[in-house]
């Protein structure tokens, strides 16, 4: 895993300036501390920082092809680079170095841009073709590796992280008020805008070329839902998922250096180990995380299981509200844009505990995605399907949920309850977008109104990113609409980008191999009953699972990544919370009404679960500080 950058003046008189590819670098130094690489030839300029993970010795970059008419920048893994070698040997290509990475170089002079769908892994790479004086960017198919870019009227500029970009002086840091607001929306920014006005991301599954000014960009994988009524009959889906996980994990534990595995004490966590331990040439080393707080869910006790069980070297670490409150500027800094993850503050120190022991690190995250392993699939699969056989009752049913609601334990019925009276396109925008959120319920008063003035123009909706899924997969079933949607704007916009920011923040690859397109497009075609059965969630992925996974963990009733930051935020930090959205930089920034501000805090220390809303404007303040006004930011 490295860092990449770049930039294309359009003009071909205007040289590129090999200063300022090394200033991007820089910006972008933690994604590679091993090396540091340029290549610069008139207008183009490409950049690489490098962490080295395959070909120690010699896999250094930019990378080119036999004559140098090609020149390679590239982020990531491909797995399937040792088959690719071969087939391109036997079609007469010379390899100078044993890398993943010179793959790519000589796939592009064999293929084209057809060869990308050709690469199984994560990645993220800049070409250069000297010949035809064109520019290529490409994207992996999920979005596990990021790219942005900004296409001014002069040039094409950029790079892994947005700081790189900046680093051009033609870039101007400036917040998009419609990207806020699909903020304010989703907890993050889904689609290919930023918060940052005019710097976009290539989309997952997309590639872009530039030539002669010209910036065209096509996409070349989409996910594709089967239609559940053109299932196989008696099909072994079962030994075909599990020759299919001990592949995909075998494929990513590829490496020169030590691979170790994050344990979150889950199903899915578990089940990598599972695999990896039959694949390492040694002993494994597995990292959690637990907190000090007694109000939270301590997994530490399952994690210690699954590496009991599977003999690894574990480590641990706890992290305390202090830990949390010290690392918030530096979490800004890493991610770039505010997006509302609590947890990824966990997921930075635990990744510094890893990166003392290894340089590359699996993960389960995927599972849930792949298979349908959340909870309110579940809610909403069965919601929807009693909508459609008691239409007629729609409305005494959902007057019945919100009186049994307000008994104890019943919240869930009073918040589904008014989703009875919707259509499902309507109010399913993801994972994120809950209608009855407090942003979405109290937005007109929160906003002032010269902001609202701002995003309300036009036929602009915030759900237009979801909105566009949902159309796409009209014609598919409730489940896999769900699925579609949150597979094409959660998963890469907001789970993905920060497993990436934060683990590169400790110069640590983190591989995701239940994230493979392979396992993605399985789960894609696999019959609904397979993946939620009656109440059951992942119902195959379990079943597969039951011989390797610990009955503790395989039958226990799902967390997540529980992070207290709601008690955090309530008790420990709510004074730096309390300063930060109270004073007068940020009431003068107008974009929110203090009186409401100042009611939401309240309402949040009174009991009121409003952690996250709490949360994500403090990271929205403390981007503006960041990356607006240029400051460094401490919380007291």
């Amino acid at each position: 895993m490295c860092g990449i950058c770049g930039k294309l003046n359009y003009d071909r008189n205007r040289p590129v300036l090999p200063s300022l590819i090394h200033t991007m670098m820089s910006e972008i130094a933690h994604r590679g501390p091993d090396d540091t690489g340029l290549f610069v030839n008139s207008n183009v300029g490409l950049g690489h920082t490098r962490l080295s993970i395959i070909d120690l010795d010699s896999g250094k970059q930019p990378i080119s092809n036999e004559d140098g008419s090609i020149w390679l920048v590239f982020n990531g893994e491909i797995y399937n680079y040792q088959e690719l070698t071969a087939l391109l040997v036997s079609k007469g290509h010379k390899f100078r170095t044993k890398s993943d990475t010179e793959v790519i170089a000589h796939l592009y002079e064999e293929y084209g841009e057809e060869g990308i769908s050709k690469l199984w892994g994560m990645f993220a790479f800049a070409l250069w073709d000297q010949r035809q004086q064109k520019l290529l960017l490409a994207r992996d198919r999920v979005g596990i590796k990021p790219l942005y870019y900004v296409n001014t009227r002069d040039a094409l500029i950029f790079g892994s992280e947005i700081k790189a970009i900046l680093a051009d002086e033609s870039v101007s840091a400036e917040m998009d008020p419609l990207a806020m607001d699909q903020f304010l929306t989703y907890l993050y920014v889904p689609g290919e805008r930023t918060l940052f006005k005019g710097i976009s991301k290539l989309p997952p599954g997309h590639y872009m070329t530039v030539t002669d000014g010209h910036v065209c960009v096509k996409q070349y994988w989409d996910i594709e839902f089967s239609d559940e009524n053109t299932q196989r009959k008696n099909h072994d889906y079962a030994a075909e998922l599990e020759q299919l996980l001990s592949t995909s994990v075998r494929d990513h534990m590829i490496s020169d250096v030590p691979v170790g595995v994050l344990l979150s004490g889950g199903v899915d966590s578990t089940a990598v180990l599972s695999y990896a331990v039959e694949h390492a040439p040694e002993r494994m080393s597995t990292f959690t995380v637990g907190f000090d707080d007694p109000s939270c869910v301590d997994e530490r006790p399952y994690a210690r299981l699954a590496a009991q069980k599977y003999g690894s070297k574990h480590y641990e670490t706890t992290i305390t509200a202090k830990d949390f409150l010290d690392f918030l500027p530096r979490y800004v800094w890493h991610m770039e844009e505010p997006v509302c993850e609590p947890p990824a503050i966990a997921l930075y120190y635990v990744s510094k505990l890893a990166r003392e022991h290894v340089t590359v690190l699996l993960s389960g995250e995927g599972g849930d995605e792949a298979f349908a392993g959340y909870q309110n699939y579940r809610n909403v699969f069965w919601l929807e399907t009693l909508k459609r056989r008691i239409s007629p009752l729609t409305s005494g049913i959902a007057t019945m949920m919100s009186s049994v609601g307000q008994l104890p334990g019943m919240g869930k019925f009073r918040k589904y309850a008014p989703l009875m009276k919707l259509p499902f396109e309507s109010y399913y925008h993801g994972r994120t977008a809950d209608p009855h959120r407090f942003f979405a319920r109290r937005k007109r008063d929160l906003c002032s109104g010269a902001f609202l003035e701002r995003i309300h123009s036009g036929e602009w909706s915030p759900e237009c990113v979801s909105s566009e899924y949902l159309r796409k997969s009209r014609t598919r079933g409730v489940l896999n609409r769900m699925l579609y949607v949150d597979t094409k704007t959660w998963l890469p916009d907001d789970l993905l980008i920060k497993a990436d920011k934060i683990t590169m923040a400790n110069s640590l690859e983190l591989r995701v191999p239940l994230l493979d397109h392979r396992v993605l497009e399985f789960g894609a075609r696999l019959p609904r009953e397979h993946k939620l059965r009656g109440w059951t969630t992942k119902y195959l992925l379990k079943k597969v699972l039951s011989p390797r996974v610990p009955g503790e963990i395989l039958d226990r009733k799902k967390t997540g990544f529980p992070v207290p930051f709601q008690s955090w935020i309530r008790r420990d930090c709510s004074t730096a919370f309390w300063d930060l959205l109270t004073d007068r930089k940020t009431v003068e920034r107008g974009l929110f009404n203090r009186k409401e501000v100042e009611s939401l805090l309240s309402s949040n220390s009174a009991g009121m679960e409003l952690g996250k809303e709490v949360f994500s404007l403090a990271v929205l303040e403390l981007w503006h500080r960041t990356f607006v006004d240029r400051e460094q930011v401490l919380l007291a």
